[in-house]
Parts: C-alpha cells; sequence; structure tokens
C-alpha cells in the first residue's frame, strides 16, 4: 500500500494510544498460548500417568492457574481493543478535519466536475474504510503474526516434525494474500467508484425530487440507479468469489491435510518407546494447530477490508493532493467601495472565453445593473468581483488594490450576496442570518430582517427569529428565504453588494419591501445588480448591456431606451409579458 506511510503518520499522533494497544495485544497472545500448556500438564502428569489415584488439589490448582490465564487473557483483550479503537478513532477525526479543512481551500473550479455527493463519500465512506484498517486489519495482522510465531515455535519445541509441516502454510499464506491484491485491485476501484457515483445520484435526485416527481421520471431515475447498482453488484460478487476461495475452503483443507500428518505422526510416536509422543502432547499440537488457523483464517478474511482501504486512501490523498488555492496572507483592509473591472477577459476553459474586454467603474454607493440574455456572462461577472474565479486577462481594483495582489479573505470582508437561489442552512433563522458571527447581536440580526421587510413574516412566527430551519428552508416560501438572505448580507454591512437575481423569486408585495429597503441601505455601498426583472433596476446608476460576453450599451434607463438598441427590445417584450 503506497500510502501506507501517510496513514501511519495520523496513527503516531496518537502514537501512546496505539503502542499500549498493541503491548496489551501482544501478552493477550502470550496468555492465550500458556494455556494449552498447563492443560497439557494435567493430562499428562495427573491423569494419564496417574497410579489410579488422581491429585484433586494439584488439579484443581492447575484448573484454577488455568482459569485465571483465560480470565487475564480477557481482560487484556478488553482493553487492547478499546486502546487501539482509540487510537483509530482519532486517527480518522484528524484525516476528515484536514480533508475537510483542505476540500474548503479548494478553488471552486475543482468542484465543477466533481458531484457533490463524491466529495461527500470520500469524506465520510472512504475514511470509515481507512477506520476498519486501523481498527481491524493492523490488529488483526500483528495478532496473527504474534500468534503464528509463537505457536511455531511452541510446536517445534515439542515436536520438530510438527514444526515443519507448520511451515508449509506461512508461504501458502503470503502467496495468496499477493494474488489476492493483484486480482482483486481492479474490482475494488470499481466498487468505490460505483458508491461514490450512487451517493451523487442520490443527493442530486432528493435535491431534485420536486422536478423529477413533476415531470414523471421516477422510473427513469430509477432505471439509471439500478444500472449503477447492478455494476456494483456485479464487481461486489467477484470480489465475494475471490473471498469464498480465499477462506475456509481453503483454510479448511490446508488444515485437514495437516491433523491428518499429525495423527499420523502420533501414532508413529505413540507406538514407538524410544520416542514417546504422550497423549497430553497430542492435545496441545491438535489445540495449537487449532489456534494457528484462527489468525489466519482473520487475515484471509482481511484481504477485502485491506484492499478496499488501500483504494480508499488513494482516492482521500487524490483529494488531499489537489492544488490548494495561493493565497496571500490575510490583513485588514480599509476600502471604500470603489471597483474598476479594468479591460478583464474570462475562460472556464482554455481559449473559450465568456467575457471580453469588460470595462466597469463603480464610484462607492453606486447602483451598477448587469443586464443580458442567458449566457450572456452576468455571472461570470459575479464569480470574478467575489475571486471565486481570477480574471485570465486584464485587472480588478478594489480602491487601490488589484485583486491578485491581496488575499480573498481581505476583499471578501467588504462583500456580501443575495443569490437567486437563497441557501439557508439546519439551525435558526438567526444562525443563518448572523452565521454565527459573534461581532453581529441578535438586535442587528432582528434590524436586518425588519429593514428588508420581514417584520410581519418574523413576528407571526411562535419562536420569532430563534424558528428552527429544517434542511434548505423547505417549509418556508421562496420569498421568506429571499428575505432571510438579504437580511444575512445586510447584517454584515458590506461595503459592496451584489444581487444575483435577488428579487426574481419574490412576489410583488415582498420585490416592493426590498426595494424600498434597497434604495436606504445602498447609501454608502457600492450595489452591483443581476437584474432578470428590468422594472427593478430603473434607479440604478449605470445599467450594463452584455451579450454574448461583451458589453453592447451602457447608460441610465432613460438613455437607454432613447437607443432604441438591446435593452429597449428586452423591456417592451417583459412589458408584453406582463400585460
Amino acid at each position: 500500500m503506497k500510502h501506507f506511510r501517510r496513514l501511519m503518520h495520523y496513527m503516531t499522533q496518537y502514537k501512546t494510544y496505539f503502542i499500549v494497544g498493541i503491548i496489551l495485544l501482544i501478552f493477550a497472545v502470550i496468555t492465550e498460548l500458556t494455556g494449552p500448556l498447563v492443560a497439557m500438564h494435567i493430562i499428562d502428569e495427573h491423569i494419564k500417568n496417574s497410579d489410579g489415584s488422581i491429585q484433586l488439589d494439584a488439579v484443581f490448582k492447575l484448573l484454577l492457574l488455568y482459569l485465571t490465564i483465560m480470565v487475564v487473557f480477557a481482560v487484556l483483550s478488553y482493553f487492547q481493543m478499546i486502546f487501539i479503537q482509540l487510537a483509530g478513532s482519532n486517527a480518522i477525526k484528524s484525516m476528515r478535519i484536514d480533508l475537510f479543512k483542505h476540500v474548503q481551500k479548494l478553488p471552486i473550479q475543482y468542484f465543477d466536475n466533481l458531484p457533490a455527493g463524491k466529495v461527500v463519500a470520500r469524506i465520510t465512506n472512504d475514511t470509515q474504510t481507512i477506520l476498519e484498517l486501523f481498527t481491524i486489519v493492523i490488529p488483526a495482522f500483528i495478532s496473527g503474526a504474534f500468534t503464528v510465531t509463537g505457536i511455531t515455535v511452541a510446536i517445534f519445541f515439542l515436536s520438530p516434525k510438527a514444526g515443519v509441516m507448520v511451515l508449509i502454510i506461512v508461504p501458502m499464506v503470503v502467496i495468496w494474500m499477493y494474488l489476492y491484491r493483484k486480482i482483486t485491485n481492479q474490482y475494488n476501484h470499481e466498487v468505490r467508484e460505483k458508491n461514490s457515483e450512487m451517493n451523487a445520484m442520490l443527493n442530486e435526485s432528493i435535491n431534485g425530487m420536486t422536478i423529477i416527481q413533476a415531470f414523471n421520471q421516477e422510473q427513469k431515475i430509477q432505471q439509471e440507479y439500478d444500472a449503477m447498482n447492478a455494476s456494483y453488484l456485479k464487481n461486489y460478487t467477484k470480489i465475494i468469489r475471490m473471498d469464498s476461495m480465499s477462506g475456509h475452503t481453503l483454510m479448511d483443507s490446508v488444515r485437514s491435510i495437516i491433523f491428518a500428518i499429525l495423527i499420523y505422526i502420533f501414532g508413529i510416536n505413540f507406538l514407538s518407546e524410544t520416542n514417546a509422543f504422550t497423549v497430553g502432547m497430542m492435545y496441545v499440537l491438535v489445540d495449537y494447530v487449532t489456534r494457528l488457523f484462527n489468525p489466519l483464517f482473520d487475515i484471509i478474511n482481511q484481504f477485502q477490508v485491506m484492499q478496499q482501504a488501500a483504494v480508499s486512501s488513494e482516492r482521500v490523498f487524490e483529494m488531499m493532493d489537489s492544488e490548494e488555492e495561493v493565497e496571500r496572507p490575510h490583513k485588514s483592509l480599509a476600502l471604500s467601495g470603489y471597483v474598476h473591472i479594468k479591460d478583464v477577459s474570462f475562460s472556464y476553459k482554455p481559449d473559450e472565453y465568456v467575457l471580453r474586454d469588460i470595462n466597469i467603474e463603480a464610484m462607492p454607493g453606486e447602483t451598477v445593473a448587469l443586464v443580458g440574455h442567458t449566457g450572456s456572462g452576468k455571472s461570470s461577472i459575479m464569480n470574478l468581483l467575489f475571486r471565486f474565479y481570477d480574471v485570465t486577462d486584464g485587472e480588478i481594483y478594489y480602491d487601490d488594490y488589484e485583486s491578485r495582489d491581496v488575499s480573498k479573505q481581505s476583499i471578501r470582508q467588504h462583500m456580501a450576496i443575495v443569490l437567486q437561489d437563497p441557501y439557508l442552512y439546519s439551525g435558526t433563522i438567526l444562525s443563518n442570518i448572523t452565521l454565527d458571527d459573534p461581532t453581529i447581536s441578535e438586535q442587528d440580526a432582528l434590524q436586518a430582517i425588519y429593514e428588508v421587510g420581514g417584520r410581519q413574516f418574523i413576528e407571526q412566527l411562535t419562536d420569532g427569529i430563534h424558528t428552527e430551519v429544517t434542511e434548505r428552508g423547505a417549509t418556508f416560501s421562496s420569498g421568506e428565504r429571499q428575505l432571510i438572505s438579504f437580511a444575512r448580507a445586510l447584517a454584515f454591512n458590506p461595503k459592496i453588494l451584489i444581487l444575483d437575481e435577488a428579487t426574481s423569486h419574490v412576489d410583488s408585495e415582498t420585490e416592493q419591501m426590498i426595494q424600498q429597503a434597497m434604495s436606504v441601505l445602498s447609501k454608502g455601498r457600492t450595489t452591483f445588480m443581476i437584474a432578470h426583472r428590468l422594472s427593478t433596476i430603473q434607479h440604478a446608476d449605470e445599467i450594463i448591456v452584455l451579450n454574448k460576453g461583451q458589453i453592447v450599451e451602457r447608460g441610465k434607463h432613460q438613455e437607454l431606451m432613447n437607443l432604441d438598441g438591446y435593452y429597449k427590445e428586452m423591456y417592451e417584450l417583459q412589458g408584453q409579458r406582463n400585460e
């Protein structure tokens, strides 16, 4: 496993737990192997060789010793499992924290081609498989190694001939381990990939269940899911077949052969006067051989988990090795709200420009509206302003700071955004407005929601601003969700406010309240608006008309109407629709 060293880095952070657990495990193995020797002594010294009168006191003491050994073994096994579980669980906790922290630093474009379900699968399912490696597979291998070594030494000491027979098993297991990993590696890759794809599809289907049911697409989605599940099962079945071959079928056959050899050796030695082979020794050999196969069973049964953990670690570290955004040291900037987009061109993919030669200058407190048909580049400008992406050519200035010369946090701490589809988190309305920022008080949050026209909405709720929010605010109307999102932006008191179709999902009455609040709150703030309803931007200081990534018209509302161009055509078309 090429990533094993990196995995052990997380385990060594909790090496005290792990080392104590392994030490207890070793002593447990030693204690377990001592029991049969006591039983052998009882059989050979106090039962078989007795003259008919068994010394009950001596036998009772030995039985008590045997019982004590088993109790000690049980206690050691209990505590070694606790310590190893603690080490493994804490190691995975650290891995998940590092992975999630890294995910938050990845550029937005990383997620353009990676569904959310696959990201979730790597952080949860794959790390859970690695946890099983730490808490089950590694202890099983260590315990198996010490048990096999101890039993082999003990059997050699009791009977060298039997010891030679036992040594046959070890190379067989090693060879099978190599073949198993080589054969099942591809199958495990497919299993983990299909599992991620199913997670991604489930996530997408649940979020879009309204559309699926509205358009009667349940059967089609079911067929797609069944196809993924069938592919998953096909590869998993191949792994099961390998496990069936490697498990009891293989080991039982080998064990039967060794038992037959031991019986043959016992028969020869038992009849020989020179090479006495006692009943007690035979008992120990049979007991040890049985115990020898138990850890071998465990090791072979863990091959699949080990292989899955190898695939999972590869996927996890592949994500961890994805290049983070190179960020400058964060420092506080005193921005006035001045924004200058200068000669900007931008492409998501090489040589496929979605913006060309964009020039926009917004003075502090001004409102700039961006209008245009779908695909004209409006949202791309918003992405650049927030530095979700960086410009391909040109510069964007915030006051005297070029965007790439300062950290994203330095810029974003002066900005706020309201999206067309407002996103609400699980929690309360208050936590959704403040995002648990300690600098924003409950009174500030209430003031923000009231200013955007949400007083009636809040006051009609039993718990008011402390009302619990279900997933994505499903129990609220689209207008109510938008009011909360709008209040969130205002509560952070930004210098630059970005509204991405902020009023497109609200009714006329709510839109009027928001527009009224905006007329007051936009003072002292630079506001960029992506406009769907052109009636909402007539007050804008400048309206930018985009077409195919280029500015084709600009000016105030009446100036653009007088041009008799794109803007007037869109305005009149909307007017006809509203009649």
